[in-house]
């Protein structure tokens, strides 16, 4: 959606198919955390006022290891960086809405889609309705998940991957409760790492590490609590209002890169090309900054017949997405307990959290990839 908006403003035709329907679409629980890049973007696609309006902007962010928590500043240590809390809801509710009143073509409910002559003149079909459409394209951008269609359409022998699974989940949980501090908390405890975080002042989205042969329905809210007040330090502990949730789900984590983000009019973007564990924050913000760089290309594509923004695709695109994927391993082993971990293992943990503490260099380094690495735009 945020590629069609701004092809719509280098006057580009595009055509949005969507699997499921709009409800669906709007009330799925995902991302949370928007870097300052993401909520330029929007402003600059004059979408932007809800979220300046009803986004809680964060200028920092605690991390605690054994109930011992200290403060990154991100204003302080980035002349004025910041995050914004906004939840992926959210920004689809804006993002359609403004769709609606452009005339951008959403297809929602489009099953069984196919992808041809990629190599070529490209076409796509779908069934709407129990009818099978076609749509001939000059490209086509698969923004569809890790699970969707376009990259595998792709032959396997073109195909470069990599990926490292982690071997534990996060447990999460929404309450209409308040948040336990004003910023996020990240937390590494015996029994594992939690997270501290919110989607407004009323509304709290919490996380336990667990382990990936949990269950939901083992988890009652009372356990949550319990473990989470355990974890997440004493000095948050008194400031925990408990409640019922209304959402509660388990996410493995993984980092997975497909360096072939093109294949012949096919261009790869967001998660059908690169997945990052959520505790860096850099999901939904990863996919953004690949379809600014993308459709920037198309747009010089469109406009003047430039190619050179298309062949560079990949190689801008990656240079950006393994920085984030770094940041996004470092910061998960930094606050989670592995399985094979040993007491030399826990004790260089320890010493990560000591240096980082200690050197305003170190919470630079953190405070300027958390908030969002520079994109032009």
């Amino acid at each position: 959606m945020f590629l069609a908006h701004l092809l719509r403003q280098a006057g580009v035709d595009a055509v949005v198919l969507e699997a499921r329907n709009r409800d669906y679409v709007e009330g799925r629980v995902r991302a949370g955390v928007l870097e300052q890049n993401t909520v330029r973007l929007m402003q600059r696609l004059g979408i932007g006022e809800r979220v300046a309006r009803e986004g809680l902007v964060h200028a920092g962010t605690t991390l605690c290891v054994d109930g011992e928590p200290f403060h990154v500043n991100f204003s302080d240590l980035t002349e004025g960086g910041a995050i914004t809390v906004y939840g992926q809801s959210e920004v689809m509710k804006d993002l359609n809405l403004a769709a609606d009143q452009h005339g951008i073509r959403v297809i929602y409910e489009a099953a069984d889609v196919e992808l041809h002559r990629l190599d070529t003149q490209p076409f796509i079909t779908w069934t709407t309705n129990g009818e099978r459409q076609k749509l001939r394209c000059d490209f086509v951008v698969g923004c569809d998940g890790y699970h969707g269609v376009s990259r595998a359409s792709i032959p396997g022998d073109a195909l470069q991957t990599f990926e490292r699974v982690y071997p534990f989940g996060w447990l999460g949980i929404l309450a209409d409760v308040p948040p336990c501090n004003h910023e996020l908390v990240y937390a590494n405890h015996t029994h594992g790492f939690a997270l501290a975080s919110m989607r407004s002042p009323t509304r709290s989205r919490c996380y336990l590490q667990c382990s990936l042969e949990d269950r939901v329905d083992e988890w009652s809210d009372q356990r949550f609590w319990d473990e989470f007040e355990l974890r997440i330090g004493t000095q948050f502990t008194s400031r925990i209002t408990r409640g019922p949730s209304f959402e509660k789900s388990i996410a493995p984590l993984r980092s997975f890169v497909c360096t072939t983000m093109r294949w012949g009019r096919l261009f790869l973007a967001g998660d059908a090309a690169h997945i990052v564990p959520p505790t860096g924050a850099k999901g939904l913000n990863l996919a953004v900054a690949d379809v600014v760089v993308l459709g920037d290309a198309l747009s010089a594509w469109f406009g003047a017949g430039d190619e050179r923004g298309l062949e560079e695709y990949p190689r801008r695109a990656l240079d950006r997405i393994w920085k984030a994927e770094r940041f996004s391993w470092w910061l998960t082993h930094l606050t989670h307990r592995f399985p094979d971990m040993d007491v030399f293992d826990r004790h260089m943990q320890v010493a990560e959290f000591a240096y980082l503490r200690q050197s305003r260099a170190a919470q630079t380094s953190f405070a300027e990839n958390y908030v969002g690495l520079p994109l032009e735009f």
